[in-house]
């Protein structure tokens, strides 16, 4: 292996210049006296189909802006593998993801801390998710004003939307206003993470207002190839530039902040994780903890379509040339229409039974339908409502295929594989035609083609999902936080055996939060860039 040249010493070398990397880019360089570098794998952001917001399609698939990452084929998908988007590009996965801003439930943080987190709980996790939030409502007992991250109502909405939201009423899911004060039961149009009708990335957030400080460099286009150990302290990275092998030093902590799929990868070439994993690759051990890529979990959306008649859906008014030339100029002139949407404008938040004390299925609602991402919308007026189950039982994992750097990891969610999962998948598919069944929508006379109304039984519906469930893009937890041996990091984020090294990104979550994933990340990153400034005081 050649020898990696010198590239400077920091204070803080951190890895990813994602959702959480750039957070921690700018918190840790306040302090003028501390040298940070950020580190990243991808390229500058200053790519159109960036900041539009309906370029997510343009963006996901694309070698400019996606690590184009595929699962191993799923027992649970009928032998399926999924492609796997994860941002590579600075911003990360906020750069190309639905830009939805959503927290999940008080519940699922309340349960971090009595699984052993101390610290975690909803009313300590909340003054982190206040902290940075710029609420396009002003501030109040829920939400921050006046923060780097800033949080919009949507600038369009539909009729045919609008109906599907009554007809959840009509089932008693309620009309609420707020996801996002611990209780999201309910159905309302999501916040985004938009300005004035343009995506609002972690780099324009929080990178851009920062970047003459003397004391912090970001460098792109460096793949990281591992964490150095001196004596069981990380004491820099090696990471390749321009084909040039370089280490930086770091003179107080080594970050990961890379994800839940690349943060684990790098724990393994760097030597941390299962014993004889690791020898099977040739990578030499620094600490055994079988834990790291465990724990795999994502939320599996199930994207239900139905054909309606009577109303007008992204399918075909982005066909016809006076309404594509309609939602082109309302864009151009007034930053609003269809491509100032989000990918998903309606949520709703529902249980699948009434065992469930609170929501268990989110619903992204959808006035358009397609094969899959990347593919053309249908000729015929459509919408989607996709379901997925926010508390799957099912774990996964993400581990090296092998000790060269470059090579993609092997990602097994495993999903579907156990029989609680395959029981919410049916009852989600079944409340869904209840739902879609009601006077609110009967007007637009929806006709379901996927999974299609031949598909009854309990079995054939748990078949079904196999065939047409996809990843909603929320990896997590695959270097769990907790205060047991057997987890990753403890509840400061430490990697536990050695020092120097956190991981805070995704991939600590011991558990999935109801709901989506990238306001939690920043949130973990509010929280542990004031970990590691409260130890480096």
């Amino acid at each position: 292996m050649d020898q990696a040249k010198p590239f400077g010493e920091f204070d803080y070398v951190i890895v990813g210049a994602g959702s959480a990397g750039c957070v921690l880019a700018n918190r840790l360089s306040a302090d003028p006296s501390r040298r940070v570098l950020l580190l990243e794998a991808g390229g500058s952001d200053n790519y159109i189909w960036i900041h539009v917001p309906i370029g997510y399609l343009m963006c996901m698939g694309n070698p400019r802006t996606d690590w184009r990452f595929r699962t191993e084929p799923e027992a649970g998908l009928n032998g399926r593998a999924l492609d796997y988007p994860r941002g590579r590009v600075l911003g990360g996965c906020s750069s190309i993801n639905g830009m939805i801003y959503m927290r999940g439930q008080a519940r699922d943080y309340d349960g971090w801390r009595q699984m052993g987190a101390v610290g975690w709980s909803w009313d300590d996790v909340l003054p982190f998710f206040k902290r940075g939030e710029d609420y396009y409502a002003g501030e109040s007992e829920h939400h921050g004003a006046g923060g780097e991250w800033r949080v919009e109502e949507q600038r369009h909405q539909w009729p045919l939307l609008d109906a599907f939201r009554d007809a959840a009423a009509a089932l008693g899911v309620p009309r609420i206003d707020d996801f996002n004060t611990g209780d999201n039961f309910g159905s309302s149009y999501f916040r985004v993470n938009q300005k004035a009708g343009l995506r609002w990335n972690a780099a324009k957030a929080y990178l851009n207002p920062v970047r003459s400080r003397d004391n912090l460099r970001i460098q792109t286009n460096s793949t990281v190839e591992r964490v150095r150990f001196e004596q069981g302290r990380a004491v820099g990275v090696e990471f390749r530039l321009d084909g040039v092998r370089l280490f930086a030093a770091a003179r107080a902590e080594v970050i990961l902040a890379a994800g839940a799929v690349a943060s684990p990868k790098l724990l393994e070439l760097s030597g941390i994780g299962d014993g004889e994993r690791l020898a099977s690759h040739g990578v030499d051990l620094v600490r055994h903890s079988p834990g790291v890529g465990e724990n795999l979990q994502d939320h599996l959306q199930v994207r239900c379509a139905y054909k309606v008649s009577g109303v007008s859906t992204l399918n075909t008014l982005s066909r016809h040339p006076i309404g594509a030339m309609g939602i082109g100029l309302n864009y151009l002139l007034f930053r609003r229409g269809p491509i100032a949407m989000a990918p998903s404008q309606l949520g709703v938040f529902a249980r699948s039974d009434e065992s469930f004390e609170t929501a268990n299925l989110e619903y992204h609602v959808q006035p358009l339908t397609l094969d899959r991402f990347g593919q053309p919308l249908h000729r015929f007026d459509a919408f989607t409502a996709s379901v997925c189950n926010l508390r799957p039982e099912s774990r996964g994992s993400v581990h090296l295929r092998s000790a060269d750097p470059e090579a993609p990891p092997a990602i097994a969610p495993n999903y579907l594989s156990t029989e609680g999962d395959r029981r919410v998948v049916v009852d989600a598919i079944r409340l869904t035609r209840r739902i879609v069944a009601q006077a609110p929508l009967a007007r637009f006379r929806p006709e379901e083609f996927k999974p299609g109304p031949q598909v009854q039984s309990d079995a054939e519906l748990a078949r079904a999902a196999g065939d047409i469930a996809t990843t909603i893009f929320h990896p997590v937890g695959t270097a769990r936080m907790g205060a047991d041996a057997a987890s990753v990091v403890d509840p400061e984020l430490r990697v536990r055996g050695v020092s120097a090294l956190r991981v805070i990104d995704a991939s600590i979550m011991p558990t999935i939060p109801s709901g989506n994933t990238n306001a939690p990340t920043m949130m973990i990153a509010e929280k542990g860039a004031a970990m590691v400034l409260e130890d480096g005081a």
